[in-house]
């Protein structure tokens, strides 16, 4: 199959990005002209709150800490350690939700994942998605650890903020997503956190409930008088659940679906479990487990099942439509499926997200998981996985369908075309993007989880119907993560196709973050599979990728080669529109080397073609390329008409460096004709937008003539 070239915008336009040039510093403060300044978004990421049962001393702790810390001007770090269903996410909820009217600045939520099936999350990651919450734009996100947390905690010491890590592994996993200012951190971890001492964390080890403050959590659960009329027995109860909340929450939910039920029958039968599990208790799990299994032995068949199969799932969260996917060899609906899931949700057994999503805790999906693996075959397991992977194709496709319809993808598996309900619609491209950044995460426990399957294709099909999102997001890490996957997975399989566009599609991605030698090592290796593979048209689009890497490594002449033969064999081959992106490449290097009537000449008949294709974008890159051109060839007055036209294109399409050049020479124009203010305005703005996109040697350039501008005024 041929590798087709993906449609890009920024990325492949010839910029370089670099390091983060004080970002922190202008983001969200500065604004041209008569514009309103845009205000950042205020993130309020904290899962809902749930009820609390006593945790007075502790709340009081919390409080008055938090106070001693901002009377010194000191931010406030603690950290809640306990066992595993002892309410720790439960009280940092509950305690950070009241500091909302103190916090206007946000909250910030990460589940670092110690205990999830497919590790830890990687800190970078965590930053990203922070910065994005509070209102970096994705290309101006960093692409290393150290620059991300830099601009995280300059921001954040101008807007304190709420930050909730759950589920810690070590103090080295947190250090970096510790915020600025007089912003409050609380992370969870079931180990004792005593490396944060080191940041002024405050220890707090939380304790099982005390029995009076458990039974009062059971009868609360009850709703009844069931705990007032037997307390020995309530008490008992308790006791067998060790005062862990969650487990007195999944017992007490079994006994309140059961009103008839005494609680004395309960505790027998909890007992029973107890001395079941006796052999597998670890960490004090054993109260939580034994409670679950009665509360799993008392679902009706096909909750009970469901409840398995959501075991098999690599990723955090699910909805009813994976659900019905789950089910779907019984001919469940998405309606049936959900009407499940609130049966789990009611006997607390899952815990709601928001927006119709769910989770599990750490320790129910492990119990979950060890269900399945007891009482399904293995080959109903895998048979569930790739019902998953199938679900989540079919919706990733869409979502690229709707963000590139015209993009040629590989071939993908028949599940992909299933009918799968969406949560956006078929031509809304922003919110395809939205549903595609939301499950990122979960996409990418996917893809990893099936590399090693019997159907390793689902890996870099996934990874292939993820391409729109990562150059309009920026999602670096990711980028590289799924294309790593999707290409081992191919490589395993034979498929060289797949290797081929894992290679390409993986380059461009290294390209955009600045591993210019590792993206032409990547497309070097994709055109030597397509070469001896006879694929002609693949081979012709790697030489424009392969040009682009050379041109950002400094070597103009190499590139210019290249560009040169891809312009020439790609309209041959059948791709006039990629044929016209290497002209338009090759202007550009003509541009540089200061041949006006050369770069002319190539972008305009680079213009002429893409406007045919029907892309206005790349066509409006043509025209401003042509109007720098003509400006550097002494014809300031059609210049001036083609930079506008162009920058009335650009400015609709978020294309900021591309802005910012347009922009650029527009002001030379206006500098020449001695209109100072509107030169300066116009250098301003390009300054902007060149920062906003690391372009560190564009923006010097700007500020040397805003300098020169204002020596000379």
């Amino acid at each position: 199959m041929p590798v087709d070239e993906p449609s890009v915008h920024n990325d492949v336009s010839g910029q370089v990005l670099g390091p983060s040039v004080q970002a922190g510093i202008i983001h969200g403060d500065v604004y041209i002209g008569n514009q309103e300044p845009v205000l950042p978004p205020i993130p309020w990421q904290l899962p809902p709150a749930v009820p609390l049962t006593d945790r007075v001393d502790e709340l009081l702790f919390l409080g008055r800490r938090r106070d001693r810390s901002a009377h010194r001007g000191h931010p406030f770090l603690a950290a809640i350690s306990g066992l595993g269903g002892v309410g720790k996410t439960a009280l940092a909820l509950g305690w950070l939700h009241t500091l909302r009217p103190s916090l206007p600045g946000g909250q910030l939520y990460a589940d670092l994942g110690a205990r999830s099936p497919s590790g830890p999350v990687d800190p970078a990651e965590t930053l990203s998605r922070f910065l994005r919450g509070l209102g970096v734009a994705p290309q101006q996100v960093p692409h290393t650890l150290a620059e991300r947390a830099a601009l995280y905690r300059s921001l954040t010491s101008r807007r304190p903020v709420a930050v909730l890590l759950d589920d810690a592994e070590s103090a080295a996993h947190v250090r970096p997503l510790l915020p600025g200012g007089d912003s409050v951190t609380v992370v969870t971890s079931r180990g004792r956190m005593t490396g944060l001492t080191l940041e002024g964390g405050h220890q707090l080890h939380l304790e099982p409930l005390a029995p009076v403050d458990a039974m009062e959590l059971l009868a609360d659960t009850l709703g009844d008088r069931r705990v007032a009329e037997c307390p020995e027995d309530a008490l008992a109860l308790v006791a067998l659940c060790a005062g862990l909340p969650l487990a007195v929450r999944v017992v007490g939910a079994r006994l309140a679906a059961r009103p008839r039920r005494s609680i004395a029958m309960m505790v027998g039968a909890l007992s029973e479990e107890r001395g079941r599990l006796d052999a597998l208790a670890i960490d004090g799990d054993r109260s939580v487990r034994a409670a679950l299994d009665l509360s799993y032995r008392g679902l009706p068949a096909d909750a009970a099942r469901l409840y398995r199969l959501l075991g098999t799932h690599p990723g955090r969260h699910f909805d009813d439509g994976l659900a019905a996917a789950l089910l779907a060899p019984t001919g469940a609906t998405a309606g049936a499926a959900a009407d499940l899931l609130d049966a789990l949700h009611d006997t607390h057994l899952i815990t709601e997200t928001g927006e119709d999503r769910y989770r599990f805790h750490d320790l129910v999906r492990l119990h979950a998981l060890a269900r399945a693996e007891e009482e399904e075959p293995a080959a109903e397991r895998a048979a569930a996985l790739r019902r998953v992977a199938g679900h989540y194709l079919a919706l990733a496709t869409r979502a690229e369908h709707a963000v590139e319809p015209r993009r040629p993808t590989l071939e993908r598996d028949p599940a992909a075309r299933a009918a799968h309900p969406a949560p956006f619609g078929d031509g809304d491209a922003e919110a395809a993007l939205d549903w595609l950044e939301r499950e990122l995460p979960d996409l990418v426990a996917v893809i990893r989880r099936v590399r090693t399957t019997d159907f390793p294709w689902f890996s870099w099909q996934l990874a292939d119907a993820l391409w729109p999102l990562f150059p309009r997001r920026k999602h670096y890490d990711h980028w590289r993560t799924v294309h790593g996957e999707g290409l081992a997975a191919a490589r395993a399989h034979g498929d060289r196709p797949a290797q081929a566009r894992m290679l390409t599609s993986g380059g461009l991605g290294e390209l955009g973050r600045g591993a210019h030698d590792r993206a032409l090592e990547m497309f070097e290796a994709a055109a030597e599979i397509l070469a001896a593979d006879g694929d002609a048209l693949g081979h012709a689009r790697t030489l424009n990728y392969r040009g682009l890497a050379l041109q950002r490594r400094g070597e103009p002449a190499a590139a210019a080669e290249l560009f040169a033969r891809a312009a020439a064999e790609l309209p041959r081959h059948g791709d006039p529109r990629a044929g016209a992106l290497a002209r338009l490449n090759a202007a550009g290097i003509a541009l540089d080397a200061a041949r006006p009537e050369d770069a002319a000449t190539a972008a305009r008949a680079a213009r002429d073609t893409l406007r045919e294709a029907g892309d206005p974008y790349n066509a409006a890159r043509a025209t401003t390329v042509l109007g720098r051109a003509r400006l550097l060839a002494g014809a300031a007055a059609e210049a001036e008409g083609l930079l506008a036209e162009a920058l009335a294109v650009l400015r609709g399409v978020d294309a900021g460096y591309e802005v910012a050049r347009a922009l650029e020479s527009l002001a030379e124009i206006a500098r020449d004709r001695g209109e100072t203010p509107l030169a300066r305005a116009r250098y301003e703005e390009a300054l902007r937008l060149y920062v906003d996109v690391h372009r560190k040697e564009r923006a010097d350039a700007v500020r040397a003539r805003l300098g020169a501008l204002g020596a000379a005024g």
